[in-house]
């Protein structure tokens, strides 16, 4: 074990939270290019791109879970959980690659479809994006101590992985959307293989012992809450993956860009700004006011506003400047 691991060192918490950072990224890649480059370079129409859109989520759904279930008995390569990192990190960044290379890999592999390519890369980049995703945060609670060490360790990974996040956008505004899925692919790739070969995986999982009580209660599901809360979440994500996917024939057909650099650049500002208000407002804003009125009220307000916002969208969000006016009201929920 590394002294900076002993010792709980600000450079080991940074590169603790790498690995969320580079899974973090690599979700940025694909809201901000996949649609993007679905209809621009391959000319796939907007409901062949919602077809793409479904594989990935549904892949990941069972990706997360059954990832999440098993990486906590498992022990191989020299962890519990920087397997999975690595070999999530290793896919996501050949399937960020392939995102600009698909009729390369259909003309390779005499496929004859495009759609068949851009399916099956779509669905193995949200795959390997869910295999790292509840390990990245695993492990961040496995080697730190419970109580201060570990909030401050979550605290690292949330203002690191956000900061990268807002700077992806950032990048495909300014730079362009190909340098970054290229810059993306590398820095997803080092963020990813690098970390696990300096952070030391007991064998064993430093859970505190409970009595047979405790274990018991610590076992039973409270179905009806957990219930509201997937009902609440699965209508606030029908707006958000929706954005997601179709935001690209929005601006198109509501403030015909010139060219597909500016329809790039277009949705790379607007989730710039839902991201960086979502990256702000927690600690600022949000968590004064939890304080004041509690959690569930606080997200009931957020969401909420969130919708008020796609309404506006709909209605005024005429212009690249009220639309990112108006991100910036759905960035609240976001939050």
């Amino acid at each position: 074990m590394l002294d900076i691991q002993k010792k709980l060192t600000k450079s080991f918490y940074a590169l603790l939270s790498l690995p969320a950072t580079a899974m973090g990224f690599a979700l940025s890649i694909q809201i901000a290019v996949l649609s993007w480059i679905l209809n621009t370079k391959y000319g796939l129409d907007i409901h062949e791109i919602g077809i793409v859109w479904a594989a990935g989520p549904i892949a990941g759904i069972f990706g997360q879970v059954i990832i999440g279930l098993i990486s906590d008995k498992v022990w191989f390569w020299g962890g519990r959980r920087k397997p999975f990192i690595l070999i999530g990190g290793v896919l996501a960044a050949l399937m960020i690659i392939a995102l600009p290379n698909i009729d390369k890999i259909d003309d390779f592999l005499g496929i004859g479809s495009l759609m068949a390519v851009a399916i099956a890369v779509a669905l193995t980049l949200d795959l390997a994006i869910n295999i790292s995703f509840n390990p990245t945060r695993s492990i961040i609670a496995d080697v730190t101590p419970d109580g201060i060490p570990r909030t401050k360790g979550y605290t690292w990974m949330q203002t690191i992985s956000g900061f990268f996040g807002v700077m992806a956008y950032a990048i495909g505004a300014i730079i362009g959307n190909y340098f970054l899925i290229y810059f993306g692919a590398v820095l997803v790739l080092l963020f990813s293989i690098i970390p696990p070969f300096f952070i030391k995986e007991s064998k064993e999982l430093t859970s505190e012992v409970k009595t047979d009580e405790e274990f018991k209660k610590s076992k039973i599901t409270e179905w009806g809450q957990l219930l509201r809360i997937y009902f609440a979440h699965g209508f606030s994500w029908i707006g958000v993956q929706t954005m997601f996917v179709y935001i690209i024939a929005y601006i198109q057909q509501k403030m015909n860009p010139a060219s597909e650099t500016e329809t790039g650049q277009i949705i790379a500002i607007s989730f710039l700004v839902l991201n960086a208000v979502g990256f702000i407002l927690p600690a600022f804003v949000l968590e004064p006011i939890t304080e004041k009125i509690g959690r569930v009220k606080t997200h009931l307000t957020c969401v909420a506003i969130m919708a008020v916002g796609y309404f506006a969208i709909l209605a005024i969000g005429k212009t690249p400047i009220s639309m990112y006016v108006l991100m910036a009201v759905v960035g609240v929920g976001w939050a």
